[in-house]
C-alpha cells in the first residue's frame, strides 16, 4: 500500500479506510471561503457492497491499494454471473453482475479485458474504450430540425439506448463508448 494525497484519487481507484477495502464511485472538491476545502468520497466496500460516504481535508494522506491488474477473454452470461478465461493460464473466473455495473451490456463473446484483484478477489473490469455495435432500431427524422445539430434516440443490438445523429438509420454499425454508451462515429469497417 502506498500513501497518497487525498486530492489525487479518482472514481476507480481502491483505498484502505477503517481496515475495510473501499473503492472509490464519486470524488467531489468542496471549496469553502473560510477554511481549507475537503475532499468528498462516495465509497463502496468491496466485501460486503456497503456504500458510505466520507469526508477529507485537503491533502490528508490515504492508503491506496495497489490492485494487480491480468488479462481476460469474456466467455459467457449465465445469468448471475460473467465468465472470464485468463489468457495465459485459461483458469476462469466468475464475475457478479454488480462489478460490470452499467458497462455489462456492451460485452461481446471473445472480448478482451483488464481484471483487477485485491489479493484473489475480483474488484473492476476494464473494457476496451469503445466497440461496435448493430442500431436495430431508430426514429424518423423529423424535418425543420436539421439548422441546430440534433440528434435522435436508437436501440443497440445489445439493448442499450443511445443518442445518434439524424442519418444513422437501422442496420448501421456504429462505434460506441463503453464508459457512457455515448455515439463515437459511424463504423468504418
Amino acid at each position: 500500500m502506498a500513501k497518497v494525497n487525498s486530492n489525487t484519487l479518482r472514481s476507480g481507484h481502491v483505498i484502505e479506510y477503517n481496515n475495510k477495502i473501499m473503492v472509490v464511485l464519486k470524488h467531489e472538491i468542496m471549496q469553502c471561503q473560510q477554511r481549507s476545502g475537503t475532499i468528498q468520497l462516495d465509497l463502496r466496500d468491496i466485501r460486503s457492497g456497503n456504500k458510505d460516504s466520507i469526508r477529507f481535508k485537503t491533502g490528508e494522506m490515504v492508503d491506496r491499494v495497489q490492485l494487480e491488474q491480468r488479462d481476460y477473454t469474456y466467455l459467457f452470461n449465465d445469468g448471475e454471473n460473467y465468465t472470464f478465461m485468463d489468457v495465459n493460464t485459461y483458469d476462469q473466473v466468475p464475475i457478479p453482475a454488480e462489478i460490470l455495473g452499467d458497462s455489462a451490456p456492451f460485452l461481446q463473446e471473445g472480448m478482451k479485458v483488464q481484471i483487477e484483484f485485491y489479493e484473489t478477489e475480483p474488484l473492476n473490469v476494464e473494457l476496451p474504450q469503445t466497440v461496435v455495435c448493430t442500431i436495430t432500431e431508430t426514429e424518423p427524422v423529423v424535418k425543420g430540425q436539421t439548422a441546430a445539430s440534433s440528434y435522435k434516440p436508437a436501440l443497440l443490438d445489445n439493448g442499450v439506448r443511445i443518442m445518434v445523429p439524424p442519418h444513422i438509420d437501422a442496420g448501421v454499425k456504429v462505434v460506441v463508448k463503453t464508459a457512457d454508451g455515448e455515439y463515437v462515429e459511424r463504423y468504418k469497417g
